[in-house]
């Protein structure tokens, strides 16, 4: 099974409380970086690997979330909804979205965190066939992050925020599994706080031997864009390398033309010079 068959699933369901007061009126996953809101970055970085099916599990404003994507028709891809109003960690993704997921392997992604670089598409470029992968950062304070002990590119355990050095390889909000994913998600027992935990997923496929690490390389950014610092310094690193390439970054219409995905004269028909959005991705198309 190739990368061609997996599927997205994008949990973007949070109140951004860290966000208020603006969240009582955008949604987070509508929050700038850039020109563009968070969760089109995320979109994009699947779509410059050819994955164009995506759930987005949403709750709290989620009729703004939809009346912006759509059906994802705009963005030539196809986009499926799932309303979840009450969290019950993040493995339940995989239960309630099984009729989605289908009989196709399945990424999960936290709705804050983007990617841009290279490595993480070469990465899920390579054939996937069984078991999982996580996608790891080396960081310079792993207490703050969960962090896996690896050997030989399999993952041996994980744990959260380490008071004793175990590695420097945090988990990032990106995981790859392969389809028995749903069945062990229903495997699973409430944690202590009531959630189906993903570590506890996770420990399924360790316990297997099957759960494999990706490392990201230096040159590739990742950042979880849950504050406004965080949120800045996203948006600062997306218009430095806008202004100095003269490129739209995260542009999910620009990829899926340049997919072939939509047509030159489809995307045109979108579009008019309203804004400095569009007025550059007009640009870039001529």
């Amino acid at each position: 099974m190739s990368v061609k068959d997996i599927k997205v699933v994008i949990l973007a369901g949070g109140k951004g409380t860290r966000f208020r007061p603006f969240s009582f009126v955008i949604p987070k996953p509508l929050m700038p970086i850039g020109a563009d809101p968070i969760l089109l970055h995320i979109i994009n970085r699947f779509k410059k690997n050819n994955i164009s099916k995506f759930l987005i599990s949403t709750g709290y404003q989620a009729e703004l979330v939809r009346a912006y994507f759509g059906n994802g028709e705009k963005f030539g891809i196809k986009i499926t909804y799932l309303i979840q109003d009450i969290a019950n960690g993040l493995a339940e993704a995989f239960v309630i979205a099984e009729h989605f997921i289908g009989t196709s392997n399945v990424t999960l992604i936290l709705g804050d965190n983007i990617f841009y670089g290279d490595s993480l598409k070469l990465s899920l470029s390579k054939k996937f066939e069984s078991g999982a992968t996580i996608a790891c950062c080396k960081v310079k304070d792993p207490e703050r992050y969960g962090v896996a002990r690896v050997k030989d590119g399999v993952v041996l355990e994980i744990i959260e925020k380490p008071t004793k050095y175990i590695s420097n390889f945090a988990v990032t909000g990106i995981y790859v599994y392969d389809n028995s994913v749903i069945n062990k998600s229903k495997q699973l027992a409430p944690s202590a706080r009531g959630e189906l935990e993903i570590t506890d997923l996770n420990n399924l496929y360790i316990n297997d031997g099957m759960l494999k690490a990706s490392f990201l390389d230096a040159e590739m950014a990742w950042m979880d864009t849950g504050t406004f610092d965080s949120l800045y310094d996203a948006s600062s690193l997306i218009k430095a390398l806008q202004s100095r390439s003269g490129n739209l970054i995260g542009s999910p219409e620009l990829t899926a033309y340049e997919n072939k995905w939509i047509t030159n004269n489809e995307l045109k028909t979108q579009l008019n010079k309203n804004n400095p959005y569009e007025e550059s991705l007009l640009k870039s198309l001529d």
